[in-house]
């Protein structure tokens, strides 16, 4: 039977963690940028890592010591993504040896992950300084895990933190998990970092067989913003502690941790397509009825990833046209006058597309559901039985916010045809000037300006203008 518990990654046997502050964020040193997590026994470990072609630092050095698929720690900071920048490897194998030193293992036992800024040489030395500390402050506890998982945050709004416990083989198992992840995700993994573990007895092969599995019913069914980062890793450390029969094949044991894992980084994904930057709703898209599971997974990444269902989710307007449209450039081939959609939440379920036609729906009891923090969109295709289920979330003014221009203040409206005030002391109409002088077409209207994207802006589109923006507006 599979419950969830607390504990995180230090949930299983023999698991302990730190986290603590060093200084690699230098803006706030109350924030924790370094995250320790140790075995007390080796481990079988594996790794998936992003697809992103321009790869971080610590994700060479990592597949180079998961050659013998075995490893006894992992060492992470927030802060620095040691991406593109001067000394990569180098800085990645140092923090490596000095989490060895303080462990006692070897330097290629240990794991390394780093997420933050890309391109700005990582501050080792505050690093392997603070590695006594870290070491120190190791616990085998539920506030452990907690300082761990705060430690790897970024743009995060919350900690991202859960556990498993199953019976394989007689036995009780644990698996645990914190993970990290806002912006940049999207299917084939995110700017995300995941570590699990678990006292599971399981072979390299088959922990490495699961992982990838549980990848990709997980973690690459989620998207924010259409971005994939440099540095996403999921590693998963087992110290088989348990003392079930070494699991060396798949069979009865091997779908039980399975069914364990996949559930666990189910919930952590989720958690991640919540908490997406700036985001009020998580959105769960699922398609049944498709010829295939491959091509309903299709379909649902392309129906999380739309721009503008995004923007119809955040303003609670059952505009489900845009979710035909989604579906209809996924690539995929299917029948439209065979199309179901629903709208649900827990304020109800309504159906609003029959057989590719609009039906009469309650507007009212429409925006009802949609304002609950939890939507789904329930698509039926007429196809097959392939099912998939991805998740997102809406996209909010709090994009522009987060910019941070002085010149800014407060944004409002709905989707993305939003007003924008304009701080005392700046001009709008100097700023308008600037913005349209520099491709960015803008309006002004009463005590700032208006945005008024067409209806058929794509996500490129809406990068290349926040771009334009950030750009000539960084020092007005």
């Amino acid at each position: 039977m599979l419950n969830f518990i607390d504990g995180g990654v230090c949930a299983a046997q023999g698991f302990k963690a730190a986290g603590i502050h060093v200084g690699v964020k230098t803006h706030a040193t109350w924030k924790k940028d370094v995250a320790l997590i140790v075995s007390d026994a080796d481990c079988a470990a594996a790794a998936v890592f992003t697809k992103n072609v321009v790869k971080a630092a610590p994700i060479h050095v990592d597949k180079a010591h998961l050659l013998d698929g075995h490893a006894r720690a992992i060492i992470a900071n927030s802060g620095n993504a040691n991406a593109c920048a001067p000394h990569g490897e180098e800085n990645a194998e140092k923090m490596c040896a000095a989490a060895a030193k303080a462990i006692g293992c070897r330097q290629e036992d240990v794991l390394v992950s780093s997420t933050g800024v890309i391109g700005q040489t990582l501050n080792v030395q505050v690093i392997e300084e603070g590695v006594p500390a870290l070491y120190a402050a190791l616990e085998h506890s539920d506030a452990a895990s907690d300082a761990a998982a705060h430690a790897i945050m970024t743009t995060d709004t919350v900690k991202k933190e859960a556990a498993v416990e199953t019976v394989i083989g007689g036995k009780a198992v644990r698996i645990g998990g914190i993970a990290k992840g806002s912006g940049m995700i999207h299917p084939n993994m995110g700017t995300m970092l995941c570590f699990l573990t678990t006292d599971c007895a399981i072979s390299p092969k088959m922990i490495k067989a699961a992982l990838l599995e549980t990848a990709n019913v997980s973690f690459n069914h989620i998207s924010v913003d259409g971005d994939t980062s440099t540095n996403d890793s999921c590693i998963v450390l087992a110290n088989g502690l348990a003392g079930n029969p070494v699991i060396t094949e798949k069979g009865e044991d091997y779908m039980a941790f399975l069914e364990a894992i996949q559930a666990l980084c189910v919930k952590l994904a989720k958690k991640m397509a919540s908490d997406g930057e700036g985001a009020k709703h998580l959105i769960t898209c699922t398609v049944s009825g498709a010829a295939s599971e491959e091509s309903a997974e299709t379909i649902a990444k392309s129906v999380i990833s739309s721009t503008l269902t995004k923007a119809a989710i955040f303003g609670a307007d059952a505009n489900w046209g845009r979710v035909l449209c989604a579906m209809g450039y996924s690539g995929e081939t299917f029948d439209p006058d065979q199309v179901d959609v629903h709208f649900a939440s827990s304020a109800g379920d309504i159906a609003v597309c029959e057989k590719g036609r609009g039906l009469d729906f309650d507007e009212d009891l429409a925006k009802k559901i949609l304002t609950e923090h939890d939507v789904e969109i329930l698509i039926t295709l007429g196809e097959g039985s392939g099912q998939c289920t991805c998740w997102g979330c809406d996209i909010t003014y709090d994009y522009i916010e987060a910019l941070n221009l002085p010149c800014f203040g407060k944004t409002r409206g709905m989707g993305l045809m939003i007003g924008i005030a304009v701080s005392d002391g700046y001009n709008k109409s100097e700023i308008a000037a600037k913005l349209i002088e520099n491709g960015l077409l803008v309006l002004t209207a009463g005590p700032g300006m208006r945005l008024l994207p067409p209806l058929t802006i794509t996500k490129a589109e809406m990068d290349q203008g926040l771009a334009i923006m950030e750009k000539t507006l960084k020092n007005c």
